[in-house]
């Protein structure tokens, strides 16, 4: 057990030395970065065979028992994540490989495979860590990762980009630093399960403080409103890989330890007109956002921002159902924003940008194209029967059950969101995708396709195909998915089986 709990934050560290020392031999760093994630991959999908039914399985690092050690923890929640993260990260990473082999990225590649890797063991840490203090440091890991990755293949653009993306990301970190020394000289300790054991007989106004705090905290690395300016004007600028690494789990990171530390820390301590508030705005403002932008990318960027709303507000229904839902809608939006930017990647490839004002007849330069942005894009506006759909659905009816003005607000702000978002994606397709593609476009589309470049593109394109698939998988497992999100649910809201597990009162080890 301890193997298979470490095995997602270590290997990828290891692989990423390996690919280090590699550096001269881009194949073969290939190959190990491939491999690495292959085995993330498959010891995800163990973990999450094994705690599917609710359990808890732990790992004392050293054999020093919690909360005095370092405790490794995987739960339905965590080890869900950490199947759709890594098969996210896996796929994006041959697309990347298909971008360098073909020549059609100017990104360093000697760079990349460490980095990613790094990346990689931050993003599973995060979900892993069973302490706010190791919790900590996978976002810093990540963070740190992500600050290097982002100012690939410089320009003026991207170094501004970096700049403030790193400044929020520090300034967002030194509060978690603060969140964390307040945390401990009240309880005395950083584990997760032994705060949540010690924290209910610290004054309520105390316990309200924090909550709110480590909201903000988090809120900031999840861009919602009005901590969220960041992101629209950082993620964009990055190249493919890396804004579709972005879009897809940065954000999502942040969302589960906002799950994670106002169910089991702070689940006693009634916040959740500020969360419905928080995610009434951040629906609204966000796509309101992307309607007045003339680049596919900021529209992405700034759909991301409002669609982190509806994960804020099942939080905030706080039922069993609403946090169920939220744990879908977590899953389907990893992979829908992962497979737009790649589609983005796409069109950049064959055009040279994302703007829609010198964008025209995409449909008819790749029919491919065009349906592999269609379904991901119908899926985040919640037609059925997409995931999109299922996962809406989901938080709506959580919502109606809950009852109350203020979730009926926040489920009308839903409706008024994807409608909203379906007329950003209909002037998109309307710009974008119909009509007569310009003269340069067609003479870049001949240029690709005659190129040495052609067979680079059509695996790159596969790739994306895959992620389509991945969504549409998504769609027709939701029963199992279902099933899956409210035995995470009913964990989170409870924390019994948590603590248990974590400090040695029965629970799975």
């Amino acid at each position: 057990m301890n193997t298979l709990l470490a095995v997602p934050f270590l290997v990828p560290l290891l692989g990423a030395a390996t690919a280090l020392v590699l550096r001269r031999f881009p194949r073969a760093q290939q190959i190990v970065s491939v491999l690495t994630l292959a085995v993330v991959v498959a010891d995800a999908a163990v973990l999450l065979r094994r705690t599917a039914d609710g359990t808890v399985l732990t790992s004392q690092a050293g054999a020093w028992q919690a909360p005095l050690g370092i405790t490794i923890v995987a739960d339905p929640l965590a080890a869900l994540l950490l199947v759709v993260s890594s098969v996210v990260l896996l796929v994006v990473l041959l697309y990347a490989i298909g971008q360098d082999i073909g020549g059609l990225s100017r990104a360093m590649p000697q760079v990349f495979h460490p980095i990613y890797l790094v990346l990689t063991a931050g993003v599973c840490l995060s979900f892993l860590a069973g302490d706010l203090f190791n919790l900590f440091v996978g976002f810093e890991i990540m963070l740190t990762a992500s600050y290097a990755l982002i100012t690939q293949a410089p320009t003026r653009a991207r170094v501004r980009a970096s700049m403030i993306y790193t400044v929020v990301s520090l300034t967002s970190s030194i509060l978690f630093l603060t969140g964390i020394a307040l945390v401990y000289a009240l309880t005395g300790t950083v584990n997760l399960a032994d705060i949540a054991a010690k924290l209910g007989a610290a004054p309520e106004p105390l316990r309200m403080v924090l909550a709110l705090m480590f909201l903000v905290v988090f809120g900031i690395k999840a861009a919602i409103v009005p901590m969220h300016f960041w992101l629209p004007d950082s993620y964009p600028v990055a190249i493919t890989r890396i804004s579709a690494i972005f879009a897809a789990l940065l954000t999502k990171v942040a969302v589960y330890a906002i799950i994670r530390t106002q169910t089991l820390l702070f689940g006693g301590d009634d916040i959740s007109a500020v969360l419905l508030w928080i995610a009434i705005a951040t629906m609204v403002v966000g796509i309101l956002g992307a309607l007045v932008q003339d680049d596919i990318n900021r529209v992405m960027s700034f759909a991301l921002v409002s669609h982190i709303g509806f994960m804020i507000f099942g939080l905030g229904v706080g039922s069993v159902a609403g946090v169920a839902g939220v744990v879908v809608y977590l899953v389907h939006h990893i992979v829908v924003q992962a497979t737009l930017f790649l589609v983005n990647g796409l069109i950049r490839q064959y055009v040279g940008h994302t703007s829609l004002r010198a964008v025209r007849g995409l449909t008819t330069v790749s029919p491919t194209l065009a349906l592999f942005f269609f379904l991901p894009a119908m899926s985040l506006a919640g037609l059925p029967p997409m995931s999109g759909f299922i996962a809406k659905v989901a938080l709506f009816q959580a919502g109606v059950e809950a009852g109350g003005w203020l979730v009926h607000l926040g489920i009308a702000a839903g409706v008024l969101t994807s409608l909203l978002t379906l007329i950003a994606i209909f002037r998109i397709w309307v710009r974008g995708f119909w009509g007569t593609p310009m003269p340069d476009m067609v003479e870049a589309r001949a240029q690709l396709r005659s190129g040495a470049n052609r067979g680079a593109l059509r695996f790159m394109t596969a790739m994306t195909g895959v992620m389509v698939a991945v969504g549409v998988a998504v769609a027709v497992a939701a029963g199992p998915l279902t099933d899956i999100a409210f035995t995470a649910a009913d964990d989170l809201l409870d924390g019994t089986a948590y603590v248990e597990a974590v400090l040695g009162h029965g629970g799975a080890s």
